[in-house]
């Protein structure tokens, strides 16, 4: 068996060219000094174009829950048909990641957009048109998970090639920000766009959004890369080869596992959020909304405090802080009745939530090695992403059999004790980030 040492991250600055970085001052200078990303032009015209588009995707993630459980006033087929949009990154994310590192990012990350404007607007049709079943929905659902599973490990390499390496912890929860920004917009017009013109509108609308990202990556003109040699090696083999060097990196094997545990017991309490918002509660779509924009505020708030303690604070009390305050804010979210408290407890827990996991996605972008990069991107996503239908279907089991507030409790208390694990370990983490460590981020905490 061939051996896969395990570097220490390609250190090279990939940046654009520097035409396309202006001396800013003033107001402006602060800003880019707090969020040095947005000096470049690419990753500024990726950013509009994203938010955009994120915003319609949010439309469809809100309608897509809101009418299955209109169509069935069951749980456990919400988390059903929210297993069935995020199973296919568990399938799927490794051959998109395989696809990343042999082809152009540019060109994967535009196909699947343009996949994904097809698949959107397919779905509009079919609730419009009322052959909208629920098997119908699920296969829908499927598909565009398909697509989002090449997409989102190609969106991941291509940050590494709009920003300066040493951007990219910033850059990365920038491009979270792109998510929960647009979780605070996307969530609340979609519950005004269910009321007035129906789940098949907000599918429609997020169809028309991707034309904004699409026109974005067309804009996006990056330096002529030299060709990558061509790859003879069988596609299996090179999947193989990128398992094999994430698991021997002792700092990626211990996110990606701890990521897992959160994956499936913690994040998965979004898919509950429309049974939450009717049983609970007893509010309608407009007012779902609002719980999921909730917690989307937290989470944009949760950006500026990863990039103002950039290069400040450890990485390790980001994730184990921001992971605890996530759960601890969840946890008091199942005990609360009143709704602007529940609010509150669901802006704590996006908050946390985007601390912990910036900083998880911006340390692996950091020390992994280019020539993996998509490879490795795709095993993190899979796991974050793809262990999520088994969180979904357990939430759905849980909750139709002793409540969602007993289900969402389950899931919080787990998340906990996998970080108090976590911690036992921190010393043992530490000494592995020592090492992997490049001089100037060493010289930097001196």
């Amino acid at each position: 068996m061939a051996m896969y040492p395990v570097g220490k991250g390609d250190r090279s600055g990939m940046s654009e060219s520097t035409e396309n970085q202006q001396p800013a001052c003033g107001v402006t200078a602060k800003l880019l000094e707090a969020f040095p990303p947005f000096a470049s032009r690419h990753f500024r015209l990726y950013f509009v174009g994203q938010i955009i588009s994120m915003i319609g995707t949010w439309l469809e993630i809100v309608a897509q829950g809101w009418l299955v459980f209109e169509m069935t006033g069951s749980a456990f087929w919400v988390g059903v048909a929210a297993a069935a949009s995020s199973i296919p990154t568990l399938l799927l994310s490794l051959i998109g990641g395989m696809l990343v590192d042999r082809y152009p990012r540019k060109l994967v990350l535009l196909c699947s957009q343009v996949l994904l404007m097809v698949l959107s607007f397919l779905f509009g049709v079919v609730i419009l048109t009322g052959h909208a079943t629920l098997p119908v929905i699920l296969v829908l659902a499927f598909f565009i998970g398909s697509v989002s599973a090449v997409a989102t490990p190609a969106i991941q390499a291509f940050i590494s090639e709009i920003v300066d390496r040493r951007h990219l912890p910033v850059a990365v929860a920038l491009n979270s920000s792109i998510f929960n920004a647009s979780r605070v917009i996307g969530p609340a017009l979609a519950g005004f766009m269910i009321t007035w013109i129906g789940t098949g509108g907000a599918f429609i609308a997020n169809g028309v959004s991707f034309i904004a990202v699409i026109a974005a990556l067309l804009a996006i003109r990056l330096p002529k890369a030299p060709p990558r040699p061509a790859s003879t090696e069988h596609p299996i083999q090179s999947i193989r080869d990128g398992i094999i060097y994430a698991w021997r990196h002792p700092l990626i094997r211990t996110i990606v596992l701890f990521v897992a545990a959160v994956s499936i017991f913690g994040w998965s309490f979004m898919s509950m959020l429309p049974v939450v918002a009717k049983r609970i509660f007893g509010i309608g779509a407009d007012g779902m909304g609002y719980l999921y924009s909730a917690f989307g505020l937290g989470s944009l708030f949760g950006t500026v405090v990863v990039s103002v303690s950039s290069g400040r604070v450890r990485s390790s009390h980001k994730v184990i802080g921001g992971i605890l305050t996530f759960a601890f804010g969840l946890l008091a979210f199942t005990f609360v009745s009143w709704l602007p408290l529940a609010l509150f407890c669901l802006f704590i827990s996006g908050l946390g939530m985007l601390t912990a996991f910036a900083t998880m996605t911006g340390t692996v972008q950091r020390l992994v090695e280019d020539r993996f990069r998509g490879r490795v991107m795709s095993i993190y996503l899979m796991v974050l992403l793809g262990l999520m239908p088994f969180g979904n279907l357990l939430m759905g089991l849980l909750s139709e059999h002793y409540g969602t507030p007993v289900a969402l409790r389950t899931g919080a208390l787990v998340t906990i004790a996998a970080t108090i694990s976590l911690i036992a370990f921190r010393k043992e983490i530490a000494k592995a980030w020592e090492e992997y460590q490049s001089p100037c981020e060493k010289s930097r905490q001196h």
